[in-house]
């Protein structure tokens, strides 16, 4: 696996994660003997509803005012610091 991910652990490290994916595996393995028959498959631990509000028009915040406690500003924009060369 190690190998795979492209990750060198020293061999004392190799033994170590040995040991605690060995105990993973074998905790999975216990996890299939459950009977899950009749049980939906879900994708999180919570019953969820979409949360998400209706999209609707509303007013938003003007250039001027949203560049108003700008550090730095040019024009109708953001100045930010350039960080790739």
């Amino acid at each position: 696996m190690a190998h795979l991910a492209r990750l060198e652990f020293q061999e004392q490290e190799k033994e170590k994660l040995t040991g605690q994916l060995n105990g993973i595996l074998t905790y999975m393995d216990k996890l299939n003997e459950i009977d899950t028959e009749g049980v939906e498959p879900m994708t999180h631990a919570t019953f969820m509803v979409n949360v998400f509000r209706d999209d609707e028009v509303r007013p938003s915040l003007g250039s001027a005012a949203a560049l108003s406690n700008a550090p730095d500003a040019s024009g109708s924009c953001f100045r930010v610091p350039k960080v790739i060369e």
